[in-house]
């Protein structure tokens, strides 16, 4: 009698391993299967779990991503992508988009059994993500819109549902802009270096231009000429000198010493080394060419090219910690809550309401019969009844919030001295909290400057002669209250910093919003939220004083644009004593800084809220 298999699922997991090590081509992959987010590190490759059960869904699942994964190893070179890749973030996002859904279509050209596991993998993804209910294409991505279109005309194959509904909403616009590139898709799939400069033109269609840099195989080509022409100007004086010193020295005697032909060979290559530095003066390069110059530096801002800043040399990025030692933290963070024991439980009311809005939102469901997780105990009495049968666990599914990050921005300014500052901290300390326990990850970030009146960038400026209308001239402090990734109970102690005497100065909002954003497009959630928190416009005296009166206002409004129209961070803001909406789309006043804390929870409940309606009401937004 054969013995049963302690786990049903360990045949399927082998056998789907060792094709998937045949279709990357890489005997030496490893793969494994982990709840975790699948994807290659190295050799070791991750794939979605398969419990025992194995249902329909996890298998193919298991499938498409493996196929996925296999044919982006199989058909990626790393060297040729990296060689092209763009420096701008939305442009990248489109580059990396088009090249996976290359690798895709080459696997379905070839081996055409990968393209319907990889359809059953796009399917899952655009469920998880709501693609199907989605009716703006500014709802969606770009880049997953164009990657989405690349595979469906490299092969012709329907999308899922969801995922067709995205392609349909963009294509109108990737067609119209691109509809003479689109026609050379099928001429450059095979060839990588061609498909990367297929895609670079893409972006360049889309209006992506300015964010691809430079050329790099025109880069290559400058480089040739260079050296060519270096070449034939070392060759021409050379062959000269060279044949007058051979006939020298086919004619010199052997009895001639060795001390005079060192003296003749040193004569030689002095008057060599003259001849060369009267032609390096007096040659002119031929028409049309141009010493290779150094490329330009990068623009300090992204939203606007032409804001300038005087130096960046003073500037720092700093974590709380480093401003203040242990003991000090927990002192501030004691006078922090004493400050706002009267409205705690206020607060806490608040945040109870929010933590529930959203978890009810949330559709709790459990996977069974899983080889780890939680013990399930509504099935141990098979265990009782049968010895033999094996334990059996269970795990919570992914929740719907659990793929999204939320970025409080602190306005660190003197004019948010005393109570509007204490309310922010603590309530930005309540959100963390509230949304950790909803396994959404939470970064409070805060800025103002590090001097009044410019600090050491306008002494620098003073000494080198006072240059004309410099930019910003004051000295930046950015400040990590609590990154995405740390736990708030780790944290909880920085927020008591705002309470440090001498912190809040000036506040330079544009560069910090581009800053924040920055950090969250680097992140990997799906969804990322940005929530700045401010009573008022940007100032910084040492900066307006020596610029246009609109200088700093001007450039936040750029940097709000640029966000806004990327559409890869959903941006909005809380104004105290001020009216923002003349600066953000989605933007609430409040009068009373004790109005703070439910403004903060009304927004962010109203951005998982599932009717638009909702939404539309709380964020003040005009409905379509």
């Amino acid at each position: 009698m054969s013995k049963p298999l302690d786990n049903p699922a360990e045949p399927f997991k082998k056998a789907l391993g060792e094709a998937t090590k045949v279709m990357a081509n890489d005997p030496e992959l490893t793969v494994s299967y982990s709840v975790d987010p699948s994807g290659v590190s190295g050799d070791a490759m991750r794939l979605p779990q398969v419990s025992r059960r194995m249902t329909r869904d996890e298998v193919m699942l298991a499938r498409g991503t493996a196929d996925a994964l296999a044919l982006h190893r199989r058909y990626h070179d790393a060297g040729t992508h990296a060689r092209y890749a763009p420096q701008g973030d939305l442009a990248r996002e489109l580059y990396e988009a088009m090249e996976t859904a290359r690798c895709e279509a080459m696997g379905a050209r070839d081996m055409p059994g990968t393209a319907g596991n990889i359809d059953h993998k796009i399917g899952h993804e655009a469920m998880r993500r709501g693609y199907e209910q989605i009716r703006d294409r500014k709802d969606a991505s770009l880049a997953t819109a164009a990657g989405y279109l690349i595979r469906h005309l490299a092969t012709g194959r329907e999308l899922p549902a969801g995922a067709q509904n995205v392609m349909d909403l963009w294509r109108g616009f990737i067609e119209e802009q691109a509809s003479d590139t689109l026609e050379n898709l099928q001429d450059r799939l095979a060839d990588q270096s061609e498909f990367a400069k297929f895609a670079r033109q893409i972006i360049s269609d889309l209006g992506y231009g300015d964010q691809l840099g430079d050329d790099p195989d025109q880069l290559d080509e400058e480089q040739d000429d260079g050296d060519q022409d270096g070449q034939e100007e070392e060759q021409d004086p050379d062959s000269t000198g060279q044949d007058d010193q051979d006939e020298q020295e086919a004619d010199a005697s052997p009895e001639q010493s060795q001390e005079e032909t060192q003296d003749s060979s040193q004569a030689q290559v002095t008057m060599d080394d003259m001849a060369d530095q009267e032609m390096g003066e007096e040659t002119e390069l031929p028409e049309g060419e141009a010493p290779l110059e150094p490329p330009a530096p990068q623009p300090i801002s992204e939203a606007d090219p032409d804001y300038n800043v005087y130096t960046t040399e003073f500037d720092e990025e700093i974590s709380a910690e480093e401003l203040a030692d242990a003991a000090e933290l927990e002192r501030l963070r004691a006078y922090l809550d004493q400050q706002l024991e009267p409205l705690k439980g206020a607060v806490s009311r608040l945040a109870n309401k929010l933590q529930r809005r959203l978890q009810a939102q949330q559709n709790r469901s459990w996977e069974f019969d899983r080889e780890e997780g939680i013990l399930d105990a509504g099935r141990l009495a098979r265990v009782v009844a049968n010895p033999t049968t094996p334990l059996s666990f269970k795990v919570e599914k992914d929740t719907e919030f659990r793929d999204t990050v939320v970025t409080l921005l602190l306005d660190n300014s003197g004019s948010m001295r005393g109570r509007p500052i204490s309310i922010a901290a603590i309530c930005a300390d309540v959100l963390a909290r509230t949304l950790e326990r909803c396994n959404v990850k939470v970064e409070i970030l805060g800025f103002t400057t590090r001097a009044w009146k410019g600090g050491q960038s306008r002494e620098t400026w003073l000494n080198a002669g006072r240059e004309q209308q410099p930019g910003r001239l004051n000295d930046l402090r950015h400040i990590i209250y609590k990154s995405a990734d740390a736990p708030w109970r780790r944290t909880r102690p920085n927020l008591g910093l705002m309470m440090k005497e001498g912190l809040l100065k000036e506040n330079i909002d544009g560069e910090a919003l581009e800053w924040a954003h920055k950090r969250m497009i680097m992140r990997p959630e799906a969804r990322k939220i940005l929530m700045v928190i401010s009573d008022g416009a940007p100032v910084d005296d040492s900066t307006l004083s020596v610029n246009p009166a609109n200088f700093l206002e001007k450039h936040l409004r750029d940097v709000i644009a640029m966000v806004e129209r990327r559409k890869q961070v959903e941006l909005l803001a809380i104004g105290i004593g001020h009216d923002v909406t003349r600066y953000y789309e989605r933007a609430v006043t409040i009068t009373d800084v004790e109005q703070l804390a439910g403004a903060m929870t009304e927004q962010l409940a109203s951005l998982f809220d599932s009717d638009p309606r909702a939404r539309a009401r709380v964020m003040g937004l005009k409905r379509a």
